[in-house]
């Protein structure tokens, strides 16, 4: 959030001076404003209008006591018609120093090359105080509207005058999302039904429709008739604007265990077992929140969820009768409450011929490729349409095969 904005030009008798500034009296001084300052405008002064090496091109500055970063984009247009041949000024925005300055880069750039062009044509900003404020909008006006539509809005399109008009948008800093892998299962975090229309791309809607948290990538590109590799591009672009979350292949041969977080789910905080139970019970009377914190704390890195499954049915416990479990793991998931222990192939006698530059061992098989412990039973499966029991008959054909868990 924009905290102020100010515009500051430098004058041949009086130095740099902030000529607009809102909200009034943020950064100097103003009659019949009593409000505290963001910070010491003399101080940073000669930071606002730098010497020449520094103009026309983008600038930040943190004050002092380190609150407020100031971004800017000093210009100084060189003219003889100016006072020492040289106009120089700088609109400024002040943001918290915990606040991500990317987004308003390219705002402080627009202001900086619109308002040159604008001073080139027809002097804007150097003859404001002879202009008519019939013919176009004060400066003052301006910046404050420009704050407070980027505030409100994170967007504003402000008509200055008949040929001139200020276009400018915040747009999110998103992290540049991980690889997306055949083996992955894509979740939906909102409706794409109520936001999707005919402009969306066709393999986009392809896609999206067949997102149901159960596919893999794989299989949504088979039973989209995608190609794998637009498929992939298609859900990391997906992931990029958080509409997608990205989880594991759940089977009921995976392990899983809990982490230190599930100490939350127990305080129940922020009600998490109410919004755990709405997600995951299914038939029946709904069980108190006791037997979901049982189901959480029982699993361990020494069962799987079949194991784990009937050790509760052999303790009186149904889990199917009430539970969906794949909903109760992906929300463990999710929620950081639990995490899955991956199972990896290893062949030592592989590794070492690895080691030793060599590209194969004995037995050439198709499977070898997967055994320095790097390549999941999810990769495996998945990359070769084959169920696990099938993928361990293959990987004993070397004796020295051997599975860990991670």
């Amino acid at each position: 959030m924009i905290q102020g904005i100010f515009f500051a030009r430098f004058l041949s008798e009086q130095g740099t001076k902030v000529v607009h500034q809102s909200p009034p009296g943020c950064i100097v001084a103003e009659p019949d404003v009593d409000k505290p300052r963001l910070f010491d405008f003399e101080t940073m002064a000669e930071y606002i209008i730098p010497r020449q090496a520094f103009c026309n091109r983008f600038v930040t500055i943190c004050e002092p006591e380190n609150k407020y970063r100031i971004l800017g984009h000093p210009v100084c247009i060189k003219d003889e018609k100016y006072a020492r041949n040289e106009f120089m000024f700088n609109f400024c925005i002040v943001l918290g120093v915990e606040v991500d300055k990317t987004p308003y880069e390219a705002v402080v750039r627009r202001l900086a090359s619109t308002f040159t062009e604008m001073e080139v044509q027809n002097e804007y900003l150097s003859q404001e105080d002879y202009s008519n404020s019939q013919e176009r909008r004060s400066i003052a006006a301006l910046i404050e509207i420009i704050k407070e539509d980027l505030n409100n809005y994170n967007e504003c399109m402000i008509p200055v005058d008949d040929a001139n008009t200020i276009n400018m948008k915040l747009f999110p800093n998103h992290r540049h999302p991980p690889p997306v892998k055949s083996w992955h299962v894509p979740i939906s975090t909102m409706k794409f039904s109520e936001i999707m229309d005919d402009t969306w791309d066709l393999t986009m809607k392809k896609v999206i429709k067949q997102i149901d948290g159960i596919k893999d990538v794989r299989r949504i590109a088979h039973d989209a008739d995608v190609a794998l590799g637009l498929t992939k591009i298609a859900l990391q672009h997906l992931l990029y604007y958080d509409s997608i979350l990205m989880l594991d292949l759940f089977l009921f041969g995976n392990i899983y265990a809990p982490t230190p977080e599930v100490n939350d789910f127990l305080a129940d905080r922020d009600g998490m077992q109410d919004e755990c139970a709405n997600y995951v019970y299914i038939n029946g009377p709904r069980l108190p929140n006791f037997y979901l914190c049982r189901l959480f704390t029982s699993l361990a890195t020494s069962r799987t969820v079949k194991e784990w499954l009937k050790l509760h049915n052999d303790q009186g416990f149904p889990v199917l009768n009430f539970v969906d479990v794949r909903r109760f793991i992906q929300f463990g998931i999710i929620k950081g409450l639990i995490y899955r222990v991956q199972k990896y192939a290893v062949s030592p006698a592989y590794i070492s011929s690895l080691v030793s530059g060599q590209t194969k061992v004995a037995g050439d098989n198709i499977m070898q490729k997967y055994l320095d412990g790097c390549h999941s039973f999810d990769q495996i499966t998945t990359e070769n349409n084959l169920a696990e029991a099938k993928i361990r008959e293959q990987l004993r054909k070397f004796p020295d095969f051997d599975t860990i868990y991670r």
